[in-house]
């Protein structure tokens, strides 16, 4: 387990998905945003939210995941809950603000529709109420809910990786049951002032779990799948799927066509993203599949300029998240208050992808300030320490 976690380590890969995940939900929370129709949503069952528990799933095991191994229980324990409170911490700030903002610009531009579109109600007739809720997980503004999923999810890893490091497949097992479990008895959390989750904990689980578990111990049955004979016939079924699903997907938004039977439209759409949906799953696992083995881990593409944005974003996601969070509310402003055209759409989402970008490029530069001395006295002198001495 060691040596396959020593050998996923610097994966950019993973930076490259969740670069492009943060991008994606930006423009999904851009509400009537033309250019969300190229996201991954729209062309199939799952989106970008898959996409990013999935990788932070995996991307947190590789990272805590040696800790475990070498150091212990408690000791990542630890570490993991340091990074959950800088999580929280990322999420109180982000939720005070945002909801503030909301009602202030609500009330400047006399549009209180914007108050109930964004699902912060409770903000102008009961504050305090509404924020103490807000601290506890339990209000839902719009656009906030990945990271309050993450935030539950990562309180639970230490207890995932326990398991993983020793019975990896009893612990997936019981991921999966849990989910099915979720579905069957309709479990989740409540949410203020009525209603649940957007995203059900109890469900979404299973997408970080199996994360983990791939990268913790799913390289023997992975290389078991790749040297199978007939692993053509495995890809040519995953594209057939991954086909399936965006017709269905195409059709939905398009009834009146009839290109699809509404027997078997209705059956996929609505697409359940509240329990995620078996085949919203599967269509997942697909696209993973697919992408692995298209993608090695060398890839020469790594290297190019213009997926150098992507990366630097997926390796600062959580500042990137924050900001398009705020980013979409500001170009969601910009669309209602100005010219509804195409381009004024490609303009307000091209301009937040690049602030994104910049925001990333920032906290990465601010970083590597911190770790370089704040002086050096031989570059000061331009001497050796015995001459300078001597002199």
């Amino acid at each position: 387990m060691k040596a396959e976690l020593a050998a996923r380590d610097g994966d950019l890969r993973l930076c490259l998905l969740l670069g492009f995940a943060a991008w994606f939900l930006f423009l999904d929370h851009v509400p009537h945003n033309a250019v969300s129709l190229l996201t991954m949503r729209n062309f199939g069952f799952s989106g970008a939210t898959d996409l990013f528990v999935f990788v932070g799933g995996y991307t947190a095991a590789i990272l805590y995941g040696k800790m475990m191994l070498e150091r212990g229980f408690v000791v990542t324990a630890t570490r993991i809950f340091k990074r959950l409170w800088q999580l929280y911490a990322a999420y109180i700030v982000l939720f005070v603000i945002y909801i503030n903002l909301i009602g202030y610009v609500a009330r400047q531009s006399a549009a209180p529709a914007l108050i109930g579109e964004f699902n912060v109600t409770g903000i102008v007739d009961h504050t305090v109420r509404t924020l103490i809720h807000g601290l506890l997980l339990r209000a839902k503004p719009l656009n906030l809910e990945v990271l309050q999923l993450f935030i539950v999810l990562m309180a639970v890893l230490p207890f995932v990786l326990f398991g993983m490091v020793r019975r990896p497949n009893v612990t997936m097992a019981g991921s999966i049951g849990l989910y099915f479990a979720a579905r069957q008895f309709d479990w989740n959390f409540s949410a203020f002032p009525d209603g649940r989750w957007y995203l059900n904990p109890f469900c979404w689980q299973l997408l970080f779990v199996l994360g983990a578990w791939l990268a913790l111990s799913g390289a023997n049955q992975i290389r078991a799948v790749y040297k199978l004979q007939d692993l053509a016939v495995l890809r040519g079924a995953a594209w057939l799927y991954l086909l399936f699903a965006l017709v269905v997907t195409v059709a939905g938004k398009f009834p009146q066509a009839g290109i699809v039977p509404d027997l078997l439209r209705d059956a996929f759409l609505p697409n359940d993203k509240e329990n995620l949906a078996p085949h919203r799953v599967l269509h997942f696992l697909a696209l993973a599949f697919l992408f692995a083995y298209m993608v090695p881990r060398d890839w020469s593409g790594f290297r190019w300029q213009m997926l150098q944005p992507a990366i630097k974003c997926g390796q600062e996601w959580l500042a990137v998240f924050c900001a398009g969070v705020f980013l979409s509310f500001a170009g969601h402003l910009v669309l209602i208050t100005g010219p509804d055209s195409l381009a004024m759409h490609i303009l307000v989402s091209l301009a937040g992808i690049l602030i994104m970008t910049g925001v990333a490029y920032y906290v990465s530069w601010s970083k590597r300030q911190d770790h370089k001395p704040a002086f050096r006295t031989q570059a000061m002198t331009g001497l050796p320490e015995e001459g300078r001495f001597a002199k």
